[in-house]
């Protein structure tokens, strides 16, 4: 059982670099070599949907060096990465406050997704300056903006209503969650789209991922049994009505 869409938390950049008495940045520039990894084994696999957490709204309050030297990173992995990307068939978007990164930034962003908008062999997603607390009162706005305007009712508003409104909401809900570097926490990651997500840790550090770790996941993920609130037996084919 492969997982449709994952999604990654890449935890462990800045530990890896002191753990070697090195600048924090070597880390993330470890990082980024990590990244292309996942992409590979997604590509590999047949994984139709990757989204990865690169920055968190909470990350603007580090450092103003390492968050200078992040945005360098981000904006040298933009111009360098995006062509193999769409030869490869990849699609790359963001999610995020985007109008909290610089004007030239953005318009990298907004080239990626131009470029390769037509692509269908991997769904790359970039959480920026992304929190899912923000993803949800993004979308409780728009409906609130539509219920003023007259457009909505306030009880049409349920549960669909707002998942069509929150990120990825073009995309099926997250099969498998990763997270590197030891700790067992979703970090205001996609809350509303990690539900009933399976959730895997691992104490490696990001910059040390390889193809086996993931496997690793994917194999303890094919064992498990996804019930979304049934009961096994609800969920094992009868005799009578064999899967």
């Amino acid at each position: 059982m492969i997982p449709g869409h994952l999604a990654v938390i890449m935890d462990g950049n800045g530990r890896w670099a002191e753990r070697r008495r090195r600048p924090r940045m070597i880390g993330h520039r470890a990082g980024a070599r990590a990244v292309n990894v996942c992409i590979d084994f997604c590509l590999e696999k047949g994984i139709s949907a990757l989204t990865l957490f690169a920055f968190s709204s909470e990350n603007w309050g580090r450092p103003e060096e390492e968050v200078g030297a992040l945005m360098k990173l981000f904006m040298n992995a933009l111009e360098r990465e995006v062509d193999e990307l769409d030869r490869r068939g990849v699609r790359v978007r963001f999610i995020g406050e985007r109008e909290r990164f610089s004007a030239s930034i953005i318009a990298r962003m907004d080239a990626a997704e131009a470029q390769t908008r037509g692509n269908t062999a991997l769904q790359l997603t970039v959480a920026a300056s992304y929190g899912g607390r923000w993803d949800i009162a993004q979308a409780a706005r728009s409906l609130a903006a539509d219920v003023a305007a007259g457009r909505l009712s306030p009880d049409d508003i349920d549960e669909a209503a707002l998942g069509a409104r929150v990120a990825l909401a073009d995309l099926p809900a997250p099969d498998l969650f990763i997270r590197t570097g030891g700790d067992t926490r979703i970090s205001n990651f996609l809350l509303w789209q990690l539900a009933y997500t399976e959730l895997w840790f691992t104490d490696l550090l990001w910059p040390e991922l390889d193809a086996a770790t993931l496997q690793r996941a994917l194999d303890d993920y094919a064992r498990r049994e996804r019930r979304f609130g049934l009961t096994g037996a609800q969920l094992a084919p009868s005799d009578e009505n064999p899967a």
